[in-house]
This record gives C-alpha cells, structure tokens and sequence, in this order.
C-alpha cells in the first residue's frame, strides 16, 4: 500500500500507479457531455494524465492552468485532467479559465480509475478521491513517465512530464 502526505500527515492508498514501461490501464471516465470515455478514445495520441483531488482547489486549478500553457501546440498530444468532481463543476471551471487544451474527465460513475491507477485515497478526509499525480503515455499507451506526487498539497514537476513525451 503506497502513502502520500496531506499537510505532512499520512495518507493511505489503493492500488499501484502504473510503472514506467509498462501498459497504462484501461479506464472508463465521464465527459463534460455525460459519454463514457475510454483510454481507446485517444489511441494514436501521445497522452498526459493529470490526475488531482479536485479542480476546486487552488493547486489542482495550477495544473490545469500550466498544463493547458505548456501543452499548447504539443503535436499528436493530449492533457486529461481527471478528478472527482462532476463534469459540469470541470466545464465550468475549463470555461471561465479559458483552458482550451485540456480535457477534463471525471470519476463520478466509478472510482476503479483512482485505484487502478494507485491514486485512490483510503484514509484521511479526502478518502473516496485522488491523490496527486501525473503520467505521460506514449501513443501505444506505454508508460513514458509517472509521479505520484509525496505531498498533495504540492504541484507535480511539469517539465518530467512534458520531457517524456519527446522520448
């Protein structure tokens, strides 16, 4: 069982982040329209998951923001921002961001996703959400890079992430 600190004190969760070089999990997630979403939606794409808690809090909407600025003009790239929060809190926050190289997904139908990815917090006040981290695949969905970030309070190291997609 893997552990992460929120404001220094532990916190327990499920599953194993998936490791560099291996195949990433398959998931089901919900759109800003309501429609499942696959992994197998982006096939060919190269793919950054940038998983947090919620978009409701400041350093999770600072992923989006830096995410959505060094994403831009990355070709054949995509940046999922996955959270618990329901797809019309995320399209709302996307909107008036004005976060257009995003694409935000929600776990709402099912938490599978948080504990195949080793994300899913057990302990704590926020038991039931994600923890902090970032994966970056490549266009076969292999694992290029993965962070699950120590402290959740804390931001992910962009430039690992955005490094591996030139690998």
């Amino acid at each position: 069982m893997a552990q992460v600190t929120l404001k220094g004190k532990p916190i327990d969760l499920a599953g194993e982040l998936p490791r560099v070089g291996k195949k990433a999990p398959e998931f089901r997630l919900v759109d800003g329209e309501l429609n499942d979403v696959t992994l197998d939606a982006y096939r060919g794409k190269k793919k950054i998951l940038n998983i947090v808690p919620s978009l409701d809090t400041g350093v999770c909407a600072a992923s989006a923001r830096k995410f959505n600025e060094k994403a831009a003009g990355k070709s054949n790239t995509v940046v999922l921002v996955i959270s618990a929060d329901l797809p019309f809190a995320q399209k709302r926050f996307c909107t008036a961001e004005g976060l257009r190289n995003v694409v935000p997904l929600s776990m709402m139908r099912s938490r599978s996703f948080a504990k195949d990815y080793g994300t899913l917090i057990t302990s704590g006040p926020l038991e039931g959400i994600s923890a902090r981290a970032v994966l970056t695949l490549d266009e076969s969905d292999t694992v290029r890079h993965a962070q699950l970030v120590p402290e959740i309070a804390q931001e992910p190291d962009y430039d690992a992430a955005l490094a591996a997609l030139e690998r």
